[in-house]
């Protein structure tokens, strides 16, 4: 079964952020969650899994395939989806998607218009397929983000909140889209939706301060963190020391005053003390 395999991944910025820290994942074919507040790592994870930019250290393999080396064979089998999809504003999105399609390699012209369409209908988009995106809705265009990521049939899928802007309907459809492709390629969902991950992917990792807290299957790593939650309240103008110093995972405003939550094993951390925060939920992670 092909797995990819992440070893020893550190990236340290020319600011002096160190946003991946020794990262050390094997991630199965199937669906592969990734939670993580903002700022933990994951955009830049996911940027140097699609070779977008390399790391200081580390190795990335996906069976035989040097993933850090072999750029341009990774980008052949490669679809991504990042959480900011640019589009160009005055052609379709029948042209954009055959445009994509090419750049991906696929020269028959009509092999590419039946995966073009297969697409535009798999993403409810085939009746808007003549009209230009700058009258697309933020929903729209992100199922137009999906479609180009899937074209070619790739292997490895990267997607960064793909139901982003959806409404429940459109988010259930493209859940259940991605569960049917899941089953044969490697998809990793980087996602703020604890739900999406519990619904879909049988393996998962949550990532904090460029760090791997936890990872496994969904239901037990997310019971792991019970025991292991503290709160604290802290003035405003100490809040990044704190986030330099411990594994927060969240942050939230209380009167003007910012709440931490830390990934920690014990109430007493480097001299702070801290509550234990019972009621926490993955899903504020989304700060």
């Amino acid at each position: 079964m092909l797995e990819l395999k992440i070893q020893n991944l550190s990236k340290t910025y020319e600011n002096g952020v160190e946003a991946l820290k020794n990262i050390d994942l094997t991630i199965p074919t199937g669906m592969f969650g990734l939670l993580g507040p903002n700022g933990a790592g994951k955009s830049t994870l996911m940027h140097t899994i699609a070779a977008l930019q390399a790391p200081d250290q580390g190795s990335i393999m996906m069976g035989d395939l040097n993933v850090l080396e072999q750029k341009q064979e990774v980008r052949k089998i490669l679809g991504y989806l990042p959480q900011e999809f640019g589009l160009y504003p005055t052609i379709t999105a029948e042209d954009m998607l055959n445009h994509f399609a090419l750049l991906k390699g696929i020269g028959n012209k009509n092999e590419r218009r039946e995966m073009v369409a297969y697409l535009l209908h798999q993403t409810d988009l085939y009746c808007h397929r003549h009209k230009k995106l700058k009258e697309y809705s933020g929903g729209m265009k992100q199922r137009l983000g999906i479609a180009q990521a899937l074209l070619g049939n790739p292997k490895l899928i990267v997607v960064d909140e793909p139901t982003a802007g959806l409404d429940l309907e459109g988010r259930s459809h493209f859940l259940n889209l991605f569960g049917e492709i899941g089953e044969n390629v490697i998809v990793i969902l980087s996602t703020h939706m604890v739900e999406d991950v519990k619904e879909l992917c049988s393996q998962m990792a949550i990532i904090s301060l460029g760090e791997v807290l936890l990872k496994g299957e969904p239901t037990k790593a997310i019971d792991d963190l019970k025991g292991k939650i503290w709160e604290k309240i802290i003035n405003k103008e100490d809040c990044e020391d704190y986030k330099r110093n411990y594994k927060v995972i969240s942050t939230a405003f209380v009167a003007g005053k910012p709440v931490l939550h830390v990934f920690c094993d014990t109430r007493r951390h480097r001299g702070q003390f801290f509550i234990l925060h019972t009621s926490f939920c993955l899903s504020r992670m989304k700060n």
